[in-house]
């Protein structure tokens, strides 16, 4: 223990090996490096917390779906992804469904197809809200839809809660905007942590784990090792979380880097007296346009102008579930306005699409999605060895002043 009072300001994830951890060493001739092991140990402290409960939920969010499922059995999909897709006319008879309990005319539809036998999960968006994160209703109809099976509110129950406390911190855009910034602010926590742990000397001592050591150094090992050896991939959660959380940034960063995302297209139905195309004739028009796509998703827009979308996985798409090609349908001729085809897009898209995958976990299957939730629960045992070898620190420097007073 005499070694460690000498040191009052030791790092959360520093090698005790370092000569930077004596007196006499290099580091009292850096002071470069003091700053970095200060900024490390005070942000670890304000932004460990936030950092363990954003991947904590993301642990948690990893197989929502099937969780979800398994919590509600009544509306269980079998997950299989050979399955052929349900028959159209079944979306026909759950749009009608819909619309006969839900009676706003200007509401909003959106159709999930699993590729399996089973319920069909769909979003409802009452004609006050817009876009993809607004405020809606998740419902499940019977695989035929002629039936309502569950209907709750976005964020009403388990799974979605942790959903909106991961992405938003139950605070709207004003949480999403915290937690994408404050997810830059993790990455400098993770490279700082890796500059103040840089050896000066021997690496093998720097990646050691001394078993018979005093518990303070015991601690602070498992903390270096466990921050190194997840530090990589940590890195790529974080910095696609971000992305995801701030999707204006990554599309600047992208058109610095690589090149702006093509934009979608953006059409409208021409106008007509006839009336909304079904959604089987919807899906048949996509399918002739991209005979190889995948169907995901059909957005069924409220009787107008706007056209209903075909979203689609196109070989090479990396995402089964939000693929990222497009179908778009004029909604009262059912001939095609428009398609994005990821495979004909730029080399910004190409890398937008790869940004969810890497998140989520989803890049290499199950295997990706048990590491990734493995990740998730990295930052907790950090924060938790980083505030354990703090606080010990802290007692041990304070009886070692009152000793030598």
């Amino acid at each position: 223990m005499t070694s460690d009072l000498r040191l009052p300001h030791a790092p959360l994830g520093e090698a005790a090996d370092d000569p930077a951890n004596s007196r006499t060493g290099a580091g009292d001739a850096l002071p470069l490096r003091s700053v970095v092991r200060q900024f490390h140990l005070w942000l670890g402290l304000t932004l460990g917390g936030l950092f363990a409960l954003i991947s904590l939920t993301g642990s948690a969010l990893v197989f929502y779906v099937e969780i979800d499922a398994a919590l509600h059995p009544q509306v269980q999909v079998p997950a299989s992804p050979h399955a052929p897709a349900p028959n159209p006319r079944a979306l026909d008879r759950a749009l009608q469904t819909g619309r006969g309990r839900w009676h706003d005319p200007a509401g909003k539809w959106s159709f999930e197809v699993h590729g399996a036998h089973g319920t069909i999960p769909a979003r409802y968006y009452p004609s006050a809200e817009h876009g993809h994160h607004a405020r809606r209703m998740m419902v499940w109809f019977s695989a035929d839809g002629a039936r309502v099976l569950r209907a709750e509110p976005w964020g009403g129950y388990l799974m979605t809660w942790l959903y909106e406390l991961h992405m938003h911190l139950l605070a709207g855009e004003t949480g999403r905007a915290v937690v994408g910034w404050s997810g830059v602010a993790m990455l400098l926590l993770l490279v700082s942590g890796i500059a103040v742990w840089w050896p000066r000397g021997s690496w093998r001592k720097a990646l050691a784990f001394k078993r018979g050591a005093a518990p303070l150094r015991r601690v602070r090992d498992l903390h270096k090792l466990f921050g190194l050896w997840s530090a990589a991939l940590l890195f790529v959660l974080v910095a696609t979380g971000v992305l995801l959380a701030l999707p204006q940034v990554k599309t600047q960063l992208l058109a610095w880097t690589v090149a702006a995302p093509d934009p979608l297209p953006s059409p409208t139905s021409l106008p007509s007296g006839r009336a909304q195309v079904s959604v089987s004739q919807a899906i048949a028009a996509a399918h002739r346009a991209l005979p190889a796509g995948r169907l995901a998703f059909v957005d069924v827009p409220a009787r107008g102008p706007d056209p209903i979308r075909v979203r689609m996985q196109v070989p090479g798409d990396p995402h089964a579930r939000f693929p990222s090609s497009f179908v778009f349908v004029d909604s009262h001729s059912g001939t095609v306005l428009a398609v994005h085809d990821t495979r004909r897009s730029n080399a910004g898209t190409t890398a937008a699409k790869w940004i969810r995958v890497l998140h989520d976990g989803s890049v290499g299957g199950t295997a990706t999605r048990i590491l990734a939730i493995v990740l998730g629960l990295v930052p907790t045992f950090l924060f938790v060895t980083g505030l354990i070898h703090w606080r010990r620190r802290t007692a041990a420097r304070s009886r070692f002043s009152k000793r030598s007073e």
